[in-house]
C-alpha cells in the first residue's frame, strides 16, 4: 500500500490558515515500560478515533521519530477550534488519556519517566507555501490534497502570495 510518486512538482491544496499540532513524546527511562508504553499507544488510538470521524477535524498526520527515545506526530487541522473541541471532548479518548496521565503525574507515578510536549501553530494564509518532487502526496498536501505547482507559481514568493478565492473577494 504504498503511495506512488508523482512525476514532476506539486503543491499542497490548502486554502486559508494552515493549522499544525506537533505533539510528542520522550521516553526518558526505557527499563519503566510500565510508565510509558501505555503513553507511546495512547496517539494511534486518539489517531483511529479521529479517522472514524472526519467531522472532528483532523485532514491528516505524519508519525515521525526524533530519535529511540523521542517520537511525535505532526497533525494538520482544519480549525482551532475543532483541535480544542477534540481536546475536550468528553467522549473522546483525549480527555481521558489526559485524565490518567495528569492523575499519575500528581501521584509521581509518570514523573521523570516519560516527557510529554506539543506545539500548536495557526499558519495565515500567505505565511506558507509548499513544493513537492517527484514525491507521493506528505505532510500538508497529503492532508488537503495536491495541486500542479503551476496552480499556485513557480517561485516561492508567488505561492506564498496565494490567496483562495473566499479571502481573494475579502480584499
Amino acid at each position: 500500500m504504498f503511495a506512488k510518486p508523482i512525476p514532476g512538482r506539486t503543491t499542497a491544496a490548502v486554502e486559508g490558515d494552515a493549522v499544525v499540532l506537533l505533539i510528542g513524546m520522550r521516553i526518558n527511562h526505557f527499563w519503566a515500560v510500565h510508565q510509558w508504553l501505555p503513553v507511546f499507544l495512547a496517539m494511534p488510538r486518539m489517531l483511529r478515533e479521529l479517522a472514524k470521524d472526519k467531522q472532528r477535524g483532523l485532514l491528516g498526520h505524519v508519525l515521525l521519530t526524533a530519535s529511540p527515545r523521542t517520537y511525535y506526530v505532526v497533525q494538520y487541522w482544519e480549525s482551532k477550534e475543532k483541535l480544542y473541541a477534540y481536546a475536550h471532548a468528553p467522549d473522546m479518548f483525549h480527555r481521558r488519556a489526559w485524565a490518567i496521565l495528569n492523575g499519575k503525574e500528581r501521584k509521581g507515578k509518570l514523573r521523570q519517566h516519560v516527557g510529554l510536549w506539543h506545539e500548536t501553530y495557526v499558519v495565515p494564509e500567505g505565511s506558507y507555501e509548499s513544493i513537492y518532487a517527484d514525491m507521493p502526496p506528505f505532510g500538508l498536501a497529503a492532508a488537503t490534497g495536491v495541486l500542479p505547482i503551476e496552480s499556485r507559481g513557480r517561485r516561492a514568493a508567488d505561492r506564498l502570495a496565494h490567496r483562495s478565492g473566499a479571502r481573494a473577494g475579502a480584499k
